[in-house]
């Protein structure tokens, strides 16, 4: 196996790490626990399951870590096509994962919090479970700042694929469009909170970056680069 398909293989595997430590961590977990019209229903979840709470907050980590090593995998991978455009990739990413890191504070205040309530008046324990709630809806408005920068990667990285002799073009312009699906997301919600997330187009933004990113994920996983071993020139 030739070094340019390894360097795939690599970064197609970070990839796959990724995309199911994000689902766990950003989908499921969540899914299992939070209740967001109910911060006493959810307090009671996380008392009665902090360790999936604590789990997820691990998946948080081995997700951001990911990213952080993906990027510079696809910029070995990719920094002959454009080194210019690869670095603003890796940028974008090392920004991403920096505030990332940061915003996993409220969730281990979250825990600490939890760690100091007694599980026999948590039923009744307004006070902690607005804190907690609070710490919560803290965290995921971070999330909704980086899921900025989720955006604004995939352009540069779809660029590289799109303009790359040894991977599909068709991936390629479905990461740029996944860019500005995850910005028009942020506007939405940021401007129209009440009623962005009950029209279509939350639906219709996420299908470009979902079929690009695992569809790109799964191309280096199986083929790898096309038949030629050298990469191109800038």
């Amino acid at each position: 196996m030739n070094s340019v398909k390894k360097n795939a293989r690599i970064a197609g595997f970070l990839y796959l790490i990724l995309i199911l430590s994000g689902i766990y961590s950003l989908l499921y977990v969540p899914s299992k626990l939070i209740i967001w019209d109910s911060s006493i229903q959810t307090f009671n979840n996380l008392i009665e399951n902090e360790f999936l709470f604590k789990t997820g907050v691990l998946g948080d980590i081995l997700m951001y870590l990911t990213f952080m090593f993906l990027s510079l995998a696809l910029y070995k991978l990719l920094s002959q096509v454009n080194k210019n455009v690869a670095i603003s990739m890796v940028a974008l990413v090392l920004i991403s994962v920096s505030i990332s890191f940061a915003n996993l504070i409220p969730k281990l205040d979250a825990i600490s919090l939890l760690s100091e309530t007694s599980p026999s008046n948590s039923m009744n324990d307004v006070k902690h479970a607005d804190q907690l709630f609070l710490l919560l809806e803290s965290h995921n408005n971070g999330i909704s700042l980086i899921q900025i920068f989720w955006g604004l990667w995939l352009f540069p990285l779809g660029y590289l694929v799109f303009k790359s002799k040894h991977l599909s073009s068709f991936f390629g312009i479905l990461l740029m469009i996944g860019c500005f699906g995850y910005i028009t997301d942020f506007v939405g919600y940021f401007l129209f909170p009440g009623s962005y997330g009950k029209t279509i187009i939350p639906t219709l933004t996420t299908i470009p970056h979902a079929l690009g990113e695992i569809g790109f994920c799964f191309w280096l996983l199986i083929v790898g680069v096309k038949k030629t071993a050298d990469t191109e020139p800038s």
